[in-house]
């Protein structure tokens, strides 16, 4: 659960703690250093101090709750064996008993700073020699306590939208925040080594509510990373508790990071999540499997702008930083349209519980957090998928997603007509579009995930009518 210790030799080296939900501890009899502890879902933080020369000692932090409003830090202190068995031991989640700590004030203001606000005046010190951790047994006090799990640390109505986040933007930069929002995707677990040759991991889980399609939550620390894991998509809503926002200026976009103040409940207890949770699912029912690509139910008569590529990008650039998506048309070729190729870069199948990809060869769901093992073909969601290119006398629009009906329309038929195409017959119907002049009605949206930086959708594909593009070009300026 927790991340791992590493020793440098650095005299001091934090290692970003994890996000999760605390649970909490109560004082022994006659003020007894004896605590009882239960669900432990919180941020875990790894220190590295040279104490004395030949000397080290690793710190561990974590948080617990033991009711709706009481919920303290417990921070370790030892040997590096005992802190990285100690923060094996448990999970985000789990029940623990923590007998024998040291009651201590806490300095609010130096140690709140990098670890998790708590309603306790106090913090809980244990020690190797002293005091001990372990699972709690009990099963009623366990049922009783894992209820806490889904009630956030913080007021539940003290939040920002994404769209607040997205319409305030820099002026946001760097600030501590709440947030509540749904999971639209969870990335994979991905480890990188930096120049300076430490190791580290990420993770990045793509948001949404009912006022932005798209938003970034990076997550950099083990703990949070597993956590992540097992949220699933469009069936998950989380409060996060002090997130850091900041302005990604090479994405062009604002983004969330989960830090060591984090403390993430999820699926919570509260009506505004409630809320969010019948819109996330609503989602799921109407078969939008991205909410970024809500293109059939939009009114092609309502889009008369006509651009060329060039103005296109210039309009993209004048809206960056902006959650509204664009919408124009373009008289353009395409380029690059590799439909004769394997039908699995053509047609994609998700599972129908949680819309991740389906692995060809085991048929089963790549999503390790779903109970669908192995599914029926009745499981399984098979649509058009795939990119192609667009040009025009000023430029190329690269990757342009065609997809789902849209894709059928175009093509003129159904995923199970097209795989029973042969390969000349799918190389003669490229070749109706391919470096044909074709109307394109389109959609783009910001997006930190794409190429470029923008997200472009086809909402319609036709081979345009000669007389129509002429006349319509010619009122256009080259630039």
């Amino acid at each position: 659960m927790f991340g791992d210790a590493k020793p440098t030799l650095s005299p001091f080296t934090e290692r970003f703690p994890n996000s999760g939900e605390a649970a909490g501890a109560s004082r022994g009899a006659r003020g007894t250093p004896r605590a009882r502890s239960t669900n432990a879902y919180n941020l875990v933080t790894f220190c590295l101090l040279s104490l004395d020369i030949g000397t080290e000692r690793y710190t561990f932090t974590f948080t617990i709750r033991d009711c709706p409003v009481s919920f303290i830090n417990v921070v370790s202190w030892g040997r590096e064996e005992y802190v990285r068995g100690l923060s094996n031991s448990f999970r985000i989640g789990d029940c623990v008993v923590i007998e024998n700590p040291l009651v201590q004030a806490k300095d609010i203001e130096k140690e709140e700073r990098f670890s998790p606000s708590t309603s306790s005046c106090y913090k809980l010190l244990v020690s190797e020699n002293f005091s001990m951790v372990r699972l709690c047994n009990d099963l009623d006090l366990e049922s009783r306590l894992l209820s806490l799990l889904h009630l956030p640390v913080k007021d539940p109505q003290d939040y920002y939208s994404l769209g607040d986040i997205v319409h305030n933007g820099q002026s946001l930069n760097g600030n501590i925040i709440n947030i509540l929002a749904s999971v639209r995707s969870v990335g994979e677990q991905k480890y990188f080594t930096t120049a300076d040759r430490r190791k580290g991991q990420r993770c990045e889980v793509k948001l949404f509510d009912e006022t932005v399609p798209s938003f970034l939550l990076r997550c950099w620390d083990n703990e949070s990373i597993q956590l992540a894991q097992t949220w699933i998509p469009r069936e998950t809503v989380l409060f996060i508790a002090d997130v850091r926002v900041n302005y990604d200026g090479f994405r062009n976009t604002m983004a969330a990071t989960v830090i060591s103040k984090t403390i993430i409940t999820t699926n919570p207890d509260t009506k505004e999540a409630n809320l969010l949770f019948n819109f996330a699912k609503e989602c799921a029912e109407n078969g939008e499997d991205d909410p970024e690509q809500r293109n059939e139910s939009i009114n092609l008569q309502s889009i008369v702008d006509v651009f060329t590529v060039q103005q296109l990008k210039n309009k993209v650039m004048d809206n960056v930083g902006k959650a509204e998506p664009m919408y124009g048309i373009i008289f353009a070729y395409i380029t690059m349209f590799n439909i004769d190729s394997d039908s699995s870069k053509i047609i994609k199948s998700k599972c129908g519980r949680c819309r991740f990809l389906i692995d060809v060869g085991s048929n089963a769901c790549t999503n390790p957090s779903c109970s669908s093992d192995t599914l029926n073909p009745s499981s399984i969601i098979t649509s058009f998928d795939f990119w192609l290119d667009v040009s025009d006398h000023t430029g190329t629009l690269q990757s342009c997603n065609l997809s789902g009906n849209t894709a059928e329309k175009t093509l003129g038929y159904t995923t199970d007509e097209f795989c029973s195409l042969t390969e000349e017959q799918r190389t003669s119907l490229k070749w109706k579009f391919l470096l044909e002049r074709c109307k394109i009605y389109l959609k783009l949206l910001a997006s930190s995930s794409a190429r470029n930086g923008v997200r472009t959708s086809l909402l319609s594909c036709k081979v345009a009518d000669p007389e129509e593009a002429s006349q319509t070009l010619s009122t256009l300026a080259i630039f």
